[in-house]
């Protein structure tokens, strides 16, 4: 049996063209049999369709420099979550049970109010600076998309983190509050991320 060899690498989306095969009927074997893909997929070095997919995904192809942009999202999100998110929250977490001490509602509620209304606003706005820096922007085109973006990531961040933080220092201990903290953030960091990359 002649195994299917393409004669030049081609777009998936373009026909593979028939290739001379002395064991086949009249000398042409169509390509599309199983064992022919497997061997093709084993055989080929480069898939062309691996590459154009992956291009697209990053943008090349755009020519928008959303390859960039992808890397340094991923990388920006995953310094902000095991560098700078877990630790800073942490002793924050530590501080707050030492500035307010007891596990009352009352003493909740003034954890949750010092943490939204001091720590949050700060975070958040060093969060979309350094999103912008790793994203290549410019310092004038950075504090432009703070002022554009930051009010309402803040607002946005007021819809869903005061409840969340006042159960958390109600109903949690101090040991397991990041951890309840970080489940939530899985969805908080892929809005940031989109508000970080939004045009």
């Amino acid at each position: 049996m002649c195994p299917y060899i393409p004669a030049h690498p081609a777009s998936p989306l373009t026909p593979r063209p028939r290739v001379p095969c002395p064991g086949a009927a009249g000398g042409v074997r169509q390509p599309g049999g199983g064992a022919a893909r497997h061997g093709r997929a084993l055989r080929d070095p480069h898939p062309e369709g691996a590459l154009r997919v992956a291009r697209r995904l990053q943008g090349r192809e755009r020519g928008d420099g959303g390859g960039h942009r992808g890397v340094t999202v991923g990388v920006t999100l995953g310094c902000h979550g095991s560098r700078g998110r877990g630790p800073v929250l942490g002793t924050w977490y530590q501080l707050l049970d030492r500035l307010v001490p007891g596990a009352t509602k009352a003493a909740a509620l003034k954890k949750m109010l010092l943490d939204q209304g001091g720590f949050a606003p700060c975070f958040l706005g060093c969060f979309l600076g350094v999103a912008g820096a790793a994203n290549g922007l410019s310092l004038q085109e950075t504090c432009s998309k703070l002022r554009q973006d930051y009010v309402d990531a803040l607002l946005t961040n007021y819809c869903i983190w005061p409840p969340v933080q006042a159960a958390n220092f109600y109903f949690v201990p101090l040991n397991h509050r990041l951890a309840v903290v970080q489940c939530v953030a899985v969805v908080w960091n892929c809005y940031l991320s989109w508000k970080a990359n939004g045009p």
